[in-house]
């Protein structure tokens, strides 16, 4: 038995730069953390008295006799890639639900395939990691998402990810003291807005607007190097909040869907009371909504917000890791 643990992520600023549609044309960059909330994919071998093959149990169970009857198309795709036949059983676990704008999806496949490299006594890097979940999502699957999801589950960290025209992406840690880090978290509210929604839709307007926007999105990128620099400087970390909002009142601009009048509401509320700034993580829609709030002001908001679930989160350090090796 294999079982891999993979972290979920946030994004504070450069979203929707690590797109093809933009990067191809210049840069895209952004600057994301991963978090101490997990995708859990446990890979063991099937015995051969069972009439199937494959078993794979997410929120539904299939129980097939060959790869192409699989309907997730990530496991398929990912057995395909790996070039695993059969003799297997594979179910996954998360600590959050998924389309909330955590990332969830890249994290499912990333972790998946580290948990398959495992299985057949293969080692992954993080880089192959990465690489290899966005050529099944972008490439085979042709899901209209960016490249940065992946590669924060895959490598873990504080990081600036930056996404170049000849397809190649560089993953640099954002220097800062773990006490700034520390503190960068301390100012962190998370809600849950209650709506679960898919990015692709929201993602193919985005993508088929992007020469449209590419000053807006530029804008955007413009900011990863700022707010890195606030965090390797460790002073006026209230700067942050406001790179926040700054990239928020950007993103509503890229596509429709984006937000709504409940998100836009909730947002105010949390302004009012005291926030800095927040953004809706993800392709927008729902999921969680962040904000930067300073310790003074975060009964103040968490009281303009109440009929919304905070979930606490904490920095994650590592990347997709195997975490048990077993019979």
């Amino acid at each position: 038995m294999i079982i891999s643990k993979t972290p979920f992520r946030i994004s504070f600023v450069g979203g929707g730069t690590d797109l093809g549609a933009f990067y191809r044309a210049t840069p895209g960059a952004v600057m994301s953390t991963a978090i101490d909330k997990y995708m859990f994919i446990t890979v063991n071998r099937l015995s051969s008295y069972f009439d199937y093959k494959i078993r794979v149990s997410y929120r539904k169970t299939e129980l097939v006799r060959r790869i192409e009857e699989i309907r997730h198309p990530i496991v398929r795709e990912a057995l395909k890639l790996l070039e695993l036949d059969g003799g297997i059983e594979i179910h996954s676990m998360a600590d959050v639900p998924s389309q909330t704008g955590l990332g969830s999806s890249s994290s499912f496949t990333v972790g998946l395939l580290n948990a398959l490299h495992a299985f057949k006594n293969e080692y992954a890097s993080a880089e192959q990691l990465a690489r290899e979940a966005c050529r099944i999502e972008i490439e085979l699957l042709k899901e209209p998402i960016g490249k940065q999801d992946q590669y924060i589950a895959a490598y873990g960290g504080l990081r600036q990810i930056t996404f170049n025209s000849d397809e190649s992406v560089y993953v640099e840690p954002v220097i800062c003291a773990p006490e700034i880090r520390e503190a960068l978290f301390s100012h962190l509210l998370i809600f849950f807005t209650g709506w679960t929604r898919s990015a692709s839709k929201i993602l193919r307007g985005q993508r088929r607007d992007t020469t449209r926007k590419i000053e807006v999105l530029k804008r955007m990128r413009d900011m990863v190097p700022k707010a890195s620099a606030v965090l390797t400087a460790g002073k006026n970390l209230h700067e942050l909040g406001r790179l926040l909002h700054a990239n928020w009142v950007l993103k509503r601009e890229l596509a429709g869907g984006i937000t709504n009048p409940g998100i836009d509401a909730c947002y105010e509320k949390a302004m009012a009371a005291g926030a800095l700034g927040g953004k809706l993580l993800g392709a927008g829609g729902g999921g969680f909504l962040l904000f930067y709030v300073e310790p003074q002001n975060q009964g103040r908001v968490r009281r303009a917000l109440h009929d919304l679930l905070e979930i606490k989160i904490g920095y994650e350090p590592q990347g997709s890791r195997i975490i048990y090796i077993g019979e």
